[in-house]
C-alpha cells in the first residue's frame, strides 16, 4: 500500500475517534486536564482528521463560540456533542438545567399523559438549545431502567424504574429531539440499570439470562429504536450469559448479535468512553478501540490515547484484521446521521426563549413536594448543607437560594462537602457531632444524587440516623432533599408529622427558591428576583 493510501485510510479512521474538549476558549480553564485537549492537540487532531468532539464545562454563549472555532480546525463536518441529559444548563452555563428523567418517571406514575407531554418538550427544548450552541448530537435518552435504588452510576439519570415507563418516556424525549433537527442516543446498551457499581471506577457484572433481558433491560432499547432513535452506546459491563471474556463494548455477542440482528438496529452504534476505568484499567487505548471495532462498534468515544486508538485501528484495517468493508460501513452510517441534523446560523446570542423558561418552571411545579405545617422555626439556627462533590458545586453558585433565604430568617450556614471537615462522630445512635454545629435549630438540606465517580459513599453516610437524632433532639427545623428520590422516601419514613420537610428531583436554583419559599412558610423579600437562575 502506498503513501498517499495509508494516509487516506490513517484520516478515514481518524474520523470514526470522539476526543474530549473543554468548552472553554481557553486552555487555563480546562477543568480536567487529564482528559479534556489543549487547543494544540486539538488543532493536530483535527487537521490529521478526527471527526468528532464531546464538550464539557463553560457557558453556552462560549460553546457558541467553541463549536465555531473547532469546526474551523478541521475539513470535514464534525459531530459535537454533550451529556446533556438534565437538558443544555446541566453543563453549560445560561442554558436550561431541566429537572433529571426520573422525576418524570416518578411523575408517570399518578399523571402519565403529563409526563409523557413533559418529556417531549424537554427532549425538543434540549435539542433546540443544543443546536443554538453547534452542538449536533445529544447523548440521551438514557434508556436504562433504574429498578436498582442502590445504582450509584444510573440513578435519576434514568426515565424510569420499569421498562414501560422508561420507554415511553425516553421515545417521548427523543421525539422531541428528533423535531429539534439533532442526532439522539440511546443508553447504555443493553442496560445500566441494575448495577450496584460503577463503571467508571470498575467492571460492573450484570448476571442475567437472555429471558431476563427480554423483560426488564431491553423493551426500552427496542422502543427507542422503533422510534428512530440515531444512534446507540454501549455499556462498559459483563454479562457472562452472553459473553463470560469481553465487556458489552467489546463483544461482538452483544453489539453484533443482540444489537445488529436481533434488535435490528442499523443507526450508529457509539462506545462509552474508552477513559473510564471499565476498559482502561484493563486493555491499552489500540486494544479497546480495535475490540470495540471488532464487537461492532462505528465510533470510538474518548480513548484513553486518541492517536494510539488511530494507530492501532488504522493497523487493524492495513493488515486485513478488520476488513475495509467494515470502515465502509461505518463511515456511511456517519454520513448517513450527519444528514439528519439541521444547522441554526448563532445570531442572537440567547440560548433559552420564553418557552423554555415555562418548560423550566413546569417542571419544577410538576416534581417538586412540600409539606409546611407551620413554617419552619425562626433562627438563629443552623442551614446545614451537604452537597455532593466538593464546594463550591453548581447548585450553590453565587447567591443560591439554599444558602441566601435561611440566613434571612437567622440561620448560620454550614456547609459538608467531600474534602470539608468530618461532621461525623463514632456513635451509631448520634452520627452528627452536633458539638461541632453550635446552637438552635437545624434546617437540614441533602444535594445528593447517584453520581458517577463516587461509588457509594453518599449511601453509606447515616442520613436517617441524623434525623432521628436531631428529631430526639428537638432541633430538627425542616429537612429538603434535592436529588435522589431513594433518600427522600426514606427520611420521609422516619420524620414526625410536624416536620416542615420538601423534596425536589432537581437541584438547580429555582427549585431550591420555590422549595424553601414552602417551606419557610412565609414571604421572603427575594421570592421574585431571577437573577440568580441563569
Amino acid at each position: 500500500m502506498n503513501c498517499n493510501l495509508m494516509d487516506d485510510l490513517r484520516r478515514r479512521v481518524a474520523a470514526l475517534i470522539v476526543v474530549r474538549a473543554s468548552g472553554h476558549l481557553d486552555d487555563q480553564q480546562r477543568r480536567y486536564p487529564r482528559w479534556e485537549l489543549s487547543n494544540s492537540e486539538l488543532k493536530q487532531l483535527l487537521a490529521d482528521g478526527v471527526g468528532g468532539v464531546i464538550l464539557l464545562g463553560g457557558s453556552a454563549i462560549e460553546l457558541q463560540q467553541r463549536t465555531r472555532q473547532l469546526q474551523g480546525w478541521s475539513d470535514q463536518t464534525l459531530l459535537f456533542c454533550a451529556d446533556v441529559e438534565e437538558g443544555v444548563g446541566q453543563r453549560f452555563e445560561g442554558a436550561s438545567w431541566l429537572m433529571p428523567p426520573l422525576a418524570l418517571g416518578r411523575l408517570h406514575r399518578t399523571q402519565p399523559a403529563k409526563a409523557v407531554e413533559l418529556a417531549e418538550r424537554f427532549g425538543r427544548c434540549t435539542g433546540e438549545q443544543a443546536k443554538r450552541c453547534g452542538l449536533n448530537w445529544v447523548l440521551g435518552p438514557v434508556c436504562d431502567v433504574n429498578n436498582n435504588p442502590a445504582n450509584p452510576v444510573i440513578n435519576v439519570r434514568a426515565w424510569g424504574e420499569d421498562p414501560a415507563t422508561a420507554g415511553c418516556l425516553a421515545t417521548a424525549f427523543q421525539r422531541g429531539l428528533s423535531s429539534a433537527g439533532v442526532l439522539g442516543c440511546a443508553k447504555h446498551f443493553p442496560g445500566h440499570g441494575d448495577t450496584s457499581n460503577d463503571s467508571h471506577l470498575d467492571l460492573p457484572v450484570l448476571s442475567h439470562r437472555r429471558e431476563r433481558l427480554e423483560r426488564m433491560e431491553l423493551p426500552p432499547f427496542r422502543a427507542a429504536i422503533a422510534a428512530g432513535v440515531d444512534s446507540v452506546m454501549t455499556a462498559h459491563l459483563l454479562l457472562p450469559q452472553l459473553d463470560r471474556d469481553h465487556p458489552a463494548t467489546l463483544s461482538a455477542a452483544v453489539l453484533t448479535d443482540l444489537l445488529r440482528h436481533d434488535l435490528g438496529f442499523q443507526g450508529l452504534v457509539v462506545t462509552d468512553a474508552l477513559v473510564m476505568e471499565a476498559i482502561a484499567g484493563r486493555y491499552d487505548a489500540a486494544t479497546a478501540a480495535v475490540l470495540a471495532f471488532e464487537a461492532g462498534a462505528d465510533l470510538i468515544l474518548m480513548p484513553a490515547d486518541a492517536n494510539a486508538a488511530i494507530d492501532g485501528l488504522h493497523s487493524a484495517f492495513r493488515t486485513g484484521r478488520l476488513p475495509l468493508k467494515r470502515l465502509d460501513e461505518a463511515w456511511e452510517r456517519r454520513r448517513q446521521a450527519l444528514k439528519r441534523t439541521t444547522t441554526t446560523a448563532i445570531g442572537n446570542p440567547a440560548i433559552a426563549n420564553q418557552e423554555d423558561r415555562t418548560l423550566e418552571a413546569d417542571l419544577i411545579q410538576a416534581c417538586i413536594s412540600a409539606r409546611a405545617v407551620d413554617g419552619l422555626a425562626v433562627g438563629p439556627g443552623v442551614n446545614l448543607i451537604r452537597v455532593d462533590g466538593v464546594f463550591p458545586c453548581p447548585a450553590l453558585a453565587g447567591v443560591a437560594p439554599a444558602l441566601q433565604l435561611p440566613s434571612l430568617q437567622g440561620f448560620r450556614n454550614v456547609v459538608i462537602h467531600g474534602q470539608g471537615v468530618s461532621p461525623w462522630q463514632n456513635d451509631p445512635n448520634a452520627p452528627l457531632a452536633l458539638d461541632r454545629l453550635g446552637d438552635g435549630p437545624v434546617l437540614l438540606q441533602l444535594f445528593l444524587r447517584g453520581n458517577p465517580f463516587r461509588g457509594d459513599r453518599d449511601q453509606q453516610e447515616p442520613w436517617r440516623a441524623v434525623v432521628q437524632q436531631l428529631q430526639r433532639c428537638k432541633r430538627l427545623s425542616g429537612l429538603a432533599v434535592y436529588g435522589s428520590p431513594y433518600l427522600w422516601d426514606e427520611l420521609d419514613a422516619v420524620l414526625e408529622p410536624d416536620i416542615p420537610a420538601g423534596y425536589s428531583p432537581g437541584q438547580m436554583p429555582e427549585a431550591q427558591r420555590q422549595l424553601l419559599t414552602q417551606l419557610l412558610g412565609r414571604p421572603n423579600q427575594t421570592a421574585n428576583q431571577r437573577d440568580f437562575t441563569d
